[in-house]
């Protein structure tokens, strides 16, 4: 089965990721990797750390001469910051002095893990909550992302992003291509496709940083050539569209998730929604192409929990960031005294780093379902078993 851990925080020296259950002969280079690290390090708005760090991973493990061993992936990714944290976040010695005390977190930030991490753990220095719950972490989230990109593209599988939603200013999109949004949301500073609605996104970054406050949106992710039939109606944690909503909802911040229409879906009469079925045989000339198909998508590429073959079409909202530079109203842990919140270095906004992540998330579980359908020793197996599975698709 496909799994990963991460770990480190977010001063620590590095952040690390252990991949298992790829199959062996995957082309995999940190090339690969290192171009999606950069693309989560960007993104207008972004705040003082990602002009410290030059995120590229280091394969420590599991690949050999540009091919994946079918052995655990080992992955690092250094904090250059580190050089300025050590005395703060040394493995050893005692903490309280120095540098260490002036760093100390005892007024947790509403909205932030800070005080409940504190309470759960133990702890006094919330700084021991806050460097581990920092959304630092997607880094090696998005490396391990990465590397199942890499799985599936040998599939035919493309996964991408676009801003669809800051501030409260929504893109239009929907007589666009994929192939056109990709590449203009990768063209754009705020990876948004829509140019008018870009700029007024950043008018609107700009507005929060001149007000000391956050600002929060939502993206989509595409899951373009998906084959019919990943994940399953027939057990709960096996539906793959639950899977792909708690993937996105574990990534900080993000609030909520949904798939195709979405809610919209419960404003509409039900014969407004469902994706109707035809069929052409062989040689018939429809566009679409031959056995079953559908002319719209408004269940997101997903029935009953399973791939309908559809581009898969899921949005994630991310609310403003925690940290507040005209901090809010807290409680000092300590002393129990009114206090205003804590102020850790942080952006104005990451949703556009956060579709990046989303990405990372979508693509691991689509890889994982892609394992569970076709076998993970060696991708020559799986190849095999795919195409018959195609071949046994275009008989039906």
């Amino acid at each position: 089965m496909l799994r990963y851990l991460t770990a480190g925080e977010s001063h620590g020296p590095a952040l690390v990721a252990i991949l298992e259950g790829m199959p062996s002969n995957v082309p995999v280079t940190a090339a690969d990797i290192n171009a999606d690290l950069r693309r989560r390090m960007g993104g207008y708005g972004r705040g003082g750390r990602m002009k410290i760090e030059q995120d590229q991973a280091e394969i420590l493990g599991g690949v050999r001469h540009g091919k994946s061993l079918g052995s655990p992936i080992s992955l690092m990714i250094r904090n250059r910051d580190w050089e300025n944290w050590k005395d703060v976040m040394a493995p050893d010695g005692v903490g309280g002095q120095g540098e260490s005390e002036r760093r100390t977190l005892t007024r947790p930030r509403p909205g932030h893990a800070d005080l409940i991490g504190g309470l759960k753990y133990d702890h006094q220095d919330l700084r021991n909550v806050l460097e581990r719950a920092s959304a630092r972490e997607t880094a090696a989230r998005v490396a391990v992302g990465a590397v199942c990109k890499c799985l599936l593209r040998q599939f035919g599988i493309q996964v991408v992003s676009h801003v669809v939603e800051m501030g409260g200013i929504r893109a239009r999109t929907d007589d666009l291509t994929p192939a056109e949004i990709v590449t203009r949301a990768e063209g754009s500073a705020v990876r948004c496709a829509d140019a008018e609605a870009a700029s007024a996104i950043m008018a609107k970054v700009d507005e929060a940083r001149a007000r000391g406050t956050s600002l929060g949106g939502a993206f989509e992710v595409l899951v373009l050539d998906p084959p019919v039939g990943l994940g399953s109606y027939v057990h709960w944690d096996q539906r793959l569209d639950g899977r792909l909503a708690q993937a996105l909802m574990s990534i900080q911040a993000i609030k909520g998730v949904e798939i195709g229409l979405g809610f919209e879906i419960a404003r509409r009469f039900g014969s407004e929604v469902q994706d109707e079925i035809f069929y052409q045989a062989p040689g018939g000339g429809e566009p679409a192409g031959e056995g079953f198909y559908r002319r719209t998508n408004f269940g997101g590429g997903l029935e009953g929990g399973m791939t309908t073959g559809q581009p898969i079409v899921i949005r994630a909202a991310m609310k403003p960031l925690s940290t507040q530079y005209k901090p809010l109203a807290s409680v000092d842990v300590v002393t129990k005294e009114a206090s205003r919140a804590g102020v850790e270095r942080s952006d104005i906004t990451a949703v556009p780093a956060a579709g990046v992540v989303g990405e990372a998330v979508v693509a691991f579980v689509i890889a994982q379902a892609l394992c569970e359908k076709f076998g993970a020793d060696s991708l020559a197996e799986m190849q095999r078993n795919h195409a018959g599975y195609v071949a046994y698709l275009k008989a039906r």
